[in-house]
This record gives structure tokens, sequence and C-alpha cells, in this order.
């Protein structure tokens, strides 16, 4: 059975803590307990010093460095200097090394802040990522500016490539939730207006309420969950792998290469998204009509005509072109602003879906406001 290292603490002729180290230091052996070191140390006056002495050290392991570690931890909490004295070389290595690598953070408890710093906090990471996010659109406005004046380096095909993925591929998915949302609208409008014996205007209600605002926004959340979020998991993969700062060492601007393809197609996708699922959301909202109320075919198109006007279309299109800006940066701004981990990638994912969100719904309520105004 192996023997465990001994700790003896004692004090110097000038006042300086002296823990003098000697046995075999292996984990098999066990560390002995720190409570010594650590009560020397609160004494009052505290030494000025305390002085590490490993020279009667036989054997060692892991558990040496651990236990020396500790102490210099111990004495930097409480302000006293630390010396080592007959640590073996490769324990004094080792040492170095592990001073010279910061802790990670989040891997030590640390105290819960206050109330007030919670808040303050929160605080000034909103007005950071507030400013970060103006700072990406500024970005991507000069990168505008150069694709307008011929200077943007990026290839045609990324563009091409991205406008598949953010149209033709999403249609599934915006046609089944388009569809639900129309056949909803009407069923909720039914429920009301069967009581005054007006179930026609269902039509206008769908066609007006999938024209204006539920068309574009439901469109928007999807790509927000759907192309949002890849956005975010592709650009956060690329600074994992240094695929940006290739690009970067190249003298490609990685917002012209990577993200300029992104925002245009999906500013592109969304107007045409979204007239689809207006399309689809009246037609939802027509098979309930017709099939459970005994509206006819003629009779329910024809309303939905006289209900539509060109200013509550070109609304609901206007606004979606808006949507798709604010989800593509959402998504490109959490992949480029990722940390260089997995993790970090799952986190940007996360942050682009919600931030993306968040952004639609407050540009909607703002479009609703100013609308309002403006008498639209």
């Amino acid at each position: 059975m192996a023997t465990q290292g001994t700790v003896e603490v004692v004090r110097g002729s000038d006042g300086a803590l002296e823990v003098r180290l000697g046995g075999p230091w292996r984990l098999a052996g066990g560390i002995p307990a720190l409570d010594p070191v650590r009560a020397a140390l609160e004494r009052t006056p505290p030494p000025p010093r305390a002085v590490v002495d490993a020279a009667a050290v036989d054997g060692w392991d892991s558990a040496l460095v651990a236990f020396v570690s500790e102490i210099d931890q111990l004495c930097r909490t409480r302000g006293v200097a630390c010396e080592r004295r007959g640590l073996p070389d490769g324990a004094q290595r080792l040492l170095a090394l592990a001073e010279a690598v910061p802790d990670r953070v989040g891997t030590k408890p640390t105290t819960r802040p206050s109330l007030l710093a919670r808040i303050g906090a929160a605080a000034y990471g909103w007005r950071d990522s507030t400013a970060a996010g103006l700072d990406f659109l500024g970005e991507i406005t000069l990168g505008l500016g150069r694709l307008v004046a011929g200077r943007a380096r990026l290839r045609r095909g990324d563009v091409v490539f991205e406008l598949q993925r953010c149209g033709m591929q999403a249609l599934p998915i915006v046609s089944l939730i388009a569809f639900l949302v129309g056949t909803i609208l009407a069923f909720v409008g039914a429920v009301q207006l069967q009581q005054f014996g007006a179930q026609i205007y269902v039509a206008n209600l769908v066609a007006i309420a999938m024209a204006r605002e539920m068309g574009g926004i439901m469109t928007s959340i999807i790509m927000a969950g759907r192309t949002g979020s890849g956005f975010a998991a592709e650009l956060g993969t690329m600074r994992v792998t240094q695929e940006t700062d290739a690009l970067a060492t190249m003298g490609l601007r990685p917002i012209d290469a990577l993200v300029l393809p992104r925002v245009l197609a999906l500013m592109i996708m969304m107007p045409l998204l979204t007239i689809y699922a207006d399309v689809v959301g009246m037609l939802g909202g027509m098979a309930v009509g017709v099939g459970l109320m005994g509206i006819s075919a003629v009779t329910y198109v024809n309303q939905t005509q006289y209900a539509l006007t060109l200013t509550s279309c070109t609304v609901g299109v206007g606004k979606s072109v808006v949507f798709g800006l604010l989800v593509a940066m959402a998504g490109c701004l959490a992949g480029m602003s990722a940390g260089r981990s997995s993790a970090a990638v799952g986190e940007a994912t996360t942050r682009a879906v919600v931030t993306g969100i968040v952004a639609i719904i407050v540009a909607d309520g703002l479009f609703a406001v100013v609308f309002n105004v403006l008498d639209i």
C-alpha cells in the first residue's frame, strides 16, 4: 500500500511560512489535507511570504503538482508572495504551463451577483448587441454598395444556390403552415360571423389578414427557424474550421463572399414566398368556407377579390422584404460572431432564431403604428 506524502508547516526566523513536503507524492496514496497551510495563512498578522520546500520529496506525480498549485492559489487570494524550492524539473514545467493557461470561464463556481449587477450586465449586453447589429448592418450596406458598383467579389453561383435553398426548398413547409393559418382564421371568423348571418365576410377576413399580416409574418418566422438558423450554423462552422480566416488571408472580404449572397437571396425570395403564402392561406379559408359553411366557390372568390386592395397587397409584400433582411442579418451576424467551438455554434444557431423572431415582431409592431398614423 502506497504511503502518503507528508506536509510540515513551520514559521521561519523572519516570519515567513515554510511548507516542507516529504515522502512519496502519488495519487494512489492520496493527497494530504490543505487545512494546516490554510490555517497558517489566515493567522493575524499574515506571513510576509510563503516558501514551498519539496527537497525531501521521494517520487511524485500529478498529486504534487495539484497540491503546490492549490498553495499558490491560496497565497494569491491572500496577497502573500509564494516561493518554490526543490521542486523536480518536470513539476516546475507543469506548474508553469498551468499558470500560463488561464482558467476557462465557468469552470469554477462563482458567487451569484446582486440583482442590480445583473440588471446592469443585461443593459450592457443589450447595448453591445445593438451596437454590433448596427455595425453589421453598416457592413452589409457597404457591401451592397460595392455590389452595385461592381466591386464586390462574390460568385453568382452562390447567389443562385442560396435562392434555391431559400425558395424552392422552403415551399413544402410554407404551404403547410399557410394553408393551416388560413383555415384557422376562417374557423375563428365563422364562429363569430355566423351569429349575425354574415358568413360570407369570412372571405374578407381571411383575405385581408393574410395579405396584410399573417402571410408575411408566418413566412418570416418559418424562414427564421429554417433558413436563419442554417445561416448561423454554416457561418459558425466556417469560423471553427477557420475558413473565414482563410478568405481574409486570400484578400477576400467574408462579408462579400459569405454574407451578401445569403442576404440577397432571402430579400429576393421573401416577397415571392409571401405572395405564395397569401394565395395558399386564402385557399385554406376557401376550403372552410365552401366545405363547411355552404358558400359557393364563385361567391367566395368574388368576395375575396372585392376585399383585396392594391394597398393591402403592397403593404404585406413590402414588409416581407424588411423581414427577409432582418432574418438574414440575425442568422449571419450570429454565425460570424460565434465562438470557435462546437458548443458556440449551437448557441449561435439558437441566438439567430430568437433574435430573428423578436426582430420580426418588433418591426411588424412599428409598421402597424406607422401605417395607422399614415392611414394606410
